[in-house]
C-alpha cells in the first residue's frame, strides 16, 4: 500500500459522528493538521490527558505542540469566538505556538450573526434550522465577493474598513427588522481579539506547499458531515460550504496530487440536528435512551439530536461522494443497550424498492426504510476490549455487514468515549 501523506477525515452522515476523537488520534501520527471549511457552528469534543475540551474552530491536533495546526482559507472565522477559544486553551496551559491562521480566510462578523437570526425568523416558510452563528451570511458575502478576510482584519485601516462595512450591513439589518449594531460598542472587542490573533496569521498556500516539499504528513479535517454539504447534502437543509472530502483542496490550497486517501467517520446509528428529511428517524423510548446514554446534544448549541437507525443507502451515497476506502465506526458501545439492532438497506418509494438517495426532498420525505435486523450484544461491556477479536460475535457480524455493503474496510472502532476506548483494527496513516 502506498504510504499516505495526505489523509482527509470526513463525516459521512449529518455530522456529530465522533470526528474529534478520530482526528485527535490521527493528529498524533501527522505532522500537520488542516481544518478546511466551516466556522464555529460545529464543535469537536476531544478528551486529552484526562480533560475534556470543546473545540469550535481550532483543529483538534492543537494539543500536540510539535504538530502544526492550520485554520485554512476555506473557513469562516469569527475573530471574537476564536479569541475566546484561544484564551481557553492558553489558560489550560497550551502555548498555541503551533497555530497558523490563513490570511485568506473569510471573517464572520457581528453583522453576519445578527443577519443570520433575523433572516431565519423572518423567512419562516424557508426555515432551515441554522445555528445562527453567522455562517450562511459570511459565505454569502464570500460568494458575492464582498466579505472581509483575515488580511483585512490585520490591515492598519481595519477600523475604517469595519466601520464602512457595518454602515452598509446596518441598512440590511434594519430592513429585516433588527436593531443596528453600534460601531463604538463593538470595535474595542475586535481590536483586543486582533492582538491575540495577528501573530498567528500567514499566507498558507506557500506555507503548506513548503511543508509538502519537506515530505510532511498532512491530516485534513472538516466540520459537520457529508449530508450537510452545500452541493451534496439535503439541500436547502445544509451548511454553506463544501464539507465533503473534495472540499479539502480549495479549502486549504493543497494540490490534488497531494491528497491520496480519505477516512469516512461512521456513527453506528444515525443522528442529525435541525430541519430536513431523515428516513430512518424514530421517536420511541429507544430514541430517548440512545440520546441520554450517548449525550446526543449539540456541542455548541445543546440542541437535542434526532435519532435514527444506521442508513446504508445514505452511507453508500456518501461513500460515492467522498471516495473513502476506509471507515471508522463510532459509538458502537451505545448499541449494547438495545434488544435489537436495525440497519436500513433499501428505501421503498411510491411502491418501488430503490437503493439510492433521491435528490428531491419531497421524495426523501416519502421514502420508507427497509430494514435488516441484527441480534444485539445487549449487556456486553465492550468498552475495555482492545482488539477486534475480543468483540462479541454479534458486533462482528454487524461490522462485517457494513463493510460488505459499502465495500470498505472498517479500520477504527470506538467502543467508548475515552481516547483509550478505541480498537485499531488496521493502521493506515
Amino acid at each position: 500500500m502506498e504510504e499516505i501523506k495526505g489523509l482527509v477525515v470526513v463525516g459521512s452522515q449529518w455530522g456529530d459522528e465522533g470526528k474529534g476523537k478520530v482526528a485527535n488520534y490521527l493528529a498524533k501520527k501527522a505532522d500537520v493538521i488542516v481544518r478546511y471549511q466551516g466556522g464555529d457552528n460545529a464543535g469537536h469534543t476531544v478528551k486529552f490527558e484526562g480533560k475534556e475540551y470543546h473545540l469550535r474552530s481550532i483543529p483538534s491536533g492543537i494539543f500536540y505542540e510539535d504538530k502544526i495546526n492550520i485554520m485554512g482559507n476555506g473557513m469562516v472565522i469569527n475573530p471574537l469566538s476564536l479569541a475566546k477559544e484561544m484564551k481557553e486553551l492558553l489558560d489550560a496551559g497550551y502555548t498555541l505556538n503551533n497555530l497558523v491562521i490563513s490570511s485568506r480566510a473569510t471573517l464572520d462578523m457581528s453583522y453576519d450573526i445578527e443577519l443570520d437570526g433575523l433572516k431565519e425568523s423572518k423567512l419562516k416558510d424557508k426555515f432551515i434550522g441554522t445555528t445562527k452563528k453567522g455562517i450562511g451570511p459570511s459565505y454569502t458575502d464570500k460568494a458575492e465577493r464582498s466579505s472581509l478576510r483575515m488580511c483585512d482584519f490585520l490591515d492598519e485601516d481595519f477600523e475604517t474598513i469595519y466601520k464602512n462595512k457595518l454602515e452598509e450591513k446596518n441598512q440590511l439589518i434594519e430592513f429585516y427588522g433588527g436593531n443596528k449594531i453600534s460601531y463604538e460598542d463593538t470595535i474595542a472587542f475586535y481590536l483586543e481579539a486582533k492582538k491575540l490573533i495577528a501573530p498567528h496569521v500567514k499566507e498558507t498556500v506557500s506555507f503548506i506547499h513548503n511543508l509538502r516539499e519537506e515530505n510532511k504528513k498532512i491530516l485534513f479535517e472538516g466540520a459537520q458531515g457529508t449530508m450537510l454539504d452545500i452541493d451534496f447534502g439535503t439541500f436547502p437543509y445544509v451548511t454553506s460550504s463544501s464539507v465533503n472530502a473534495g472540499g479539502a483542496i480549495p479549502g486549504s490550497g493543497i494540490g490534488l496530487g497531494y491528497v491520496n486517501d480519505c477516512l469516512g467517520i461512521i456513527k453506528a446509528y444515525t443522528t442529525r440536528v435541525g430541519e430536513g428529511p431523515f428516513v430512518t428517524e424514530f421517536f420511541d423510548e429507544k430514541a430517548d435512551m440512545i440520546r441520554e446514554i450517548a449525550h446526543e446534544y449539540g456541542v455548541n448549541t445543546h440542541r437535542p439530536r434526532r435519532i435514527g437507525w444506521l442508513d446504508l443507502v445514505q452511507l453508500k451515497y456518501s461513500q460515492s461522494v467522498n471516495g473513502f476506502k476506509y471507515g471508522a465506526l463510532m459509538l458502537l458501545d451505545v448499541l449494547s443497550s438495545l434488544d435489537e439492532i436495525k440497519v436500513c438497506t433499501n428505501y421503498e418509494l411510491d411502491g418501488k424498492v430503490i437503493d439510492y438517495l433521491p435528490v428531491s426532498l419531497k421524495e426523501q420525505y416519502r421514502a420508507k426504510p427497509i430494514y435488516k435486523s441484527f441480534k444485539s450484544f445487549k449487556g456486553v461491556d465492550i468498552s475495555k476490549m482492545k482488539t477486534y477479536e475480543e468483540l462479541p460475535l454479534e458486533a462482528k457480524e454487524y461490522i462485517k455487514f457494513i463493510e460488505g455493503y459499502l465495500k470498505i474496510k472498517i479500520v477504527i472502532i470506538s467502543v467508548g468515549p475515552a481516547k483509550e476506548e478505541t480498537i485499531i483494527k488496521e493502521e493506515i496513516f
